[in-house]
């Protein structure tokens, strides 16, 4: 679905929400196209198209849907749909999902969404940077997380980074992106 598009619209827009986690290597956002009936079509290639010329070549989609794979497989974006609802065990998906964002940020520019930028959202940004070690403390990467996307992190978000831990640790290779 490709095409060569001219102007101020070749480059895309950014996604709404759009937070740097790790400068240069992990943001988040909300869905790119928006969330539920928000969503539009043409607003999603335009996102998909900014993250392109911004260098992502990964998309991490926590959805419980597999919606929007579809629309970065044909603009030539490689994804991962890890799926995280609200009633799945976050105990049974963090260590897998940690484990994977560690190995692809070793090599990739990753971006993870879920619908809307929320606790659960920031909850798994935070987690992640507790337990790769990239902040020891499981308050202070809260404080981190919500300084980044200027907003408080609420009760479900608190409770992945509580999580932390008590899940497997990373293996013994380095944990830190690009090592």
């Amino acid at each position: 679905m490709t095409t060569n598009l001219r102007g101020k619209w070749a480059a895309g827009i950014r996604p709404r929400n759009f937070t740097w986690v790790i400068k240069d290597k992990l943001a988040a956002c909300e869905r790119p196209g928006g969330y539920a009936r928000n969503h539009r079509k043409v607003r999603r290639r335009e996102e998909i198209l900014w993250l392109k010329a911004q260098g992502f070549n990964r998309v991490v989609s926590l959805l419980s849907s597999p919606h929007n794979l579809y629309a970065y497989e044909g603009e030539g974006l490689a994804w991962s749909h890890v799926p995280f609802a609200g009633h799945d065990d976050p105990a049974s998906v963090l260590p897998d999902l940690y484990e994977q964002l560690r190995a692809w940020l070793r090599r990739e520019v990753v971006v993870v969404h879920q619908e809307e930028v929320n606790d659960r959202l920031m909850g798994v940004v935070a987690g992640y940077l507790n337990w790769s070690g990239l902040v020891p403390d499981g308050a202070q990467a809260i404080a981190i997380v919500e300084r980044l996307f200027a907003r408080q992190m609420g009760p479900e978000g608190r409770q992945l980074v509580a999580l932390v831990p008590g899940l497997p640790k990373p293996s013994q290779a380095a944990t830190a992106p690009g090592a």
